[in-house]
């Protein structure tokens, strides 16, 4: 039985049948043949059911779909991966070609991530996963062959970036051990990188894991570590999203004291003027605006009216190209137009963030929607 294919198409909130119309779909824009209808229906059943294999060419296209790695899909590990070195004649070449990874190429990762990054925030994470994986995988095998610290220095940096936002995706595709690993990766990376900003980055992040799963007070713990950990060495642009961060950790464990007292240092911390990237901190986007989204967020978790105004300040400034944020944006007014009994308002709001969360094929969002639509 696949469990795993059948659970993916579960967090999708998809029947079988809309499995089928997303294969047919997919083969259309992609001018590439599938069986039948009445075939599919048939294939999808049995391939849950484990009376059918799933072949290498419907598992790519599964994967596209769902957002979910091969492991994940097929519910067991990959047999035909080949051990990473045979000999050592092979160790010494992977040695080798690893210590000549130069400055261009360590760029050519990072320009990939940061491509990776604009489709995700544009697409969604669900089509990306082939790519992701395969991107991680030449960074990691890249670090684990690379000697000495000046090899692995910047290749381990790259990779922390890269974890970072794989393990990001991995969240919003519902996909949470994946996630976890994700974050371990990039942490392992940053303390190879010898750089606390992006091990903070990671431990804040994956603080969200552990809030999603029902442990908000100890999601504040670790962003707290996190801030303890990059202490003076932050930023002004992380330090602000570390509080900001650590706001929503204690909006959700109940500690509204807290929460505002961690608002309050977000604001004074964050940068002033429209720029969002920090040139030692390419992960984050943060600057007025989003954090002004953020607060209204974070204000309407602990019901206050007031954060309608916030809110709608921010969409009116957001970039439209952040797509799976303007959903999760439009989730935030819905919930805090019913904190304010303002069900129509409410109803429209949550309309936009199911329509925008189906176009990036956010799991995370619309099992939120859900949630708040249960409230009308």
């Amino acid at each position: 039985m696949s469990t795993g294919l059948r659970n993916a198409r579960a967090a999708r909130g998809w029947s079988q049948e809309r499995l089928v119309r997303e294969i047919e779909q997919y083969a259309r824009r992609n001018v590439t043949d599938v069986a039948s209808t009445a075939s599919l229906r048939v294939y999808v059943s049995e391939w849950e059911n484990g009376k059918r294999a799933l072949s290498d060419r419907y598992a790519g296209i599964l994967r596209r779909l769902l957002g979910v790695t091969d492991t994940e899909l097929r519910g067991t590990l990959s047999t035909s991966m080949a051990p990473a070195a045979d000999g050592y004649d092979e160790l010494l070449s992977r040695i080798d070609s690893a210590s000549s990874v130069s400055e261009s190429m360590v760029k050519t990762f990072n320009d990939q991530t940061e491509l990776l990054r604009t489709m995700d925030r544009q697409m969604g994470a669900a089509g990306l996963v082939d790519q992701m994986t395969g991107h991680l995988a030449a960074l990691e095998d890249a670090l684990n062959f690379a000697v000495l610290p000046s090899a692995r220095r910047p290749v381990a940096l790259a990779l922390a970036g890269a974890s970072t936002l794989a393990a990001w995706q991995a969240i919003d595709s519902g996909a949470v051990e994946r996630a976890w690993r994700h974050y371990e990766l990039a942490k392992r990376a940053a303390r190879d990188a010898e750089a606390p900003m992006y091990l903070a980055h990671a431990m804040a992040e994956q603080a969200y894991v552990l809030c999603e799963a029902g442990r908000p007070a100890l999601g504040v713990d670790l962003v707290r570590d996190a801030q303890r950990t990059v202490a003076q060495s932050a930023s002004g642009r992380l330090r602000a999203w570390l509080y900001a961060a650590e706001a929503e950790m204690c909006a959700h464990a109940g500690m509204p004291d807290d929460c505002r007292r961690a608002l309050d240092a977000a604001m004074a911390s964050i940068p002033p003027g429209p720029e969002d990237r920090d040139p030692d901190m390419l992960s984050i986007f943060l600057n007025d605006a989003h954090l002004t989204r953020w607060q209204g967020n974070v204000l309407a978790l602990l019901g206050e009216g007031s954060a309608v105004t916030s809110l709608y300040g921010a969409l009116d400034v957001m970039d439209p190209t952040f797509v799976r944020a303007r959903a999760g944006l439009h989730a935030d007014l819905a919930q805090a137009h019913l904190t304010r009994a303002e069900y129509d308002d409410a109803h429209t709001h949550l309309r936009q963030a199911r329509l925008l969360a189906g176009r990036t094929g956010s799991v995370r969002q619309r099992r939120r929607v859900d949630l708040l639509s249960g409230r009308l």
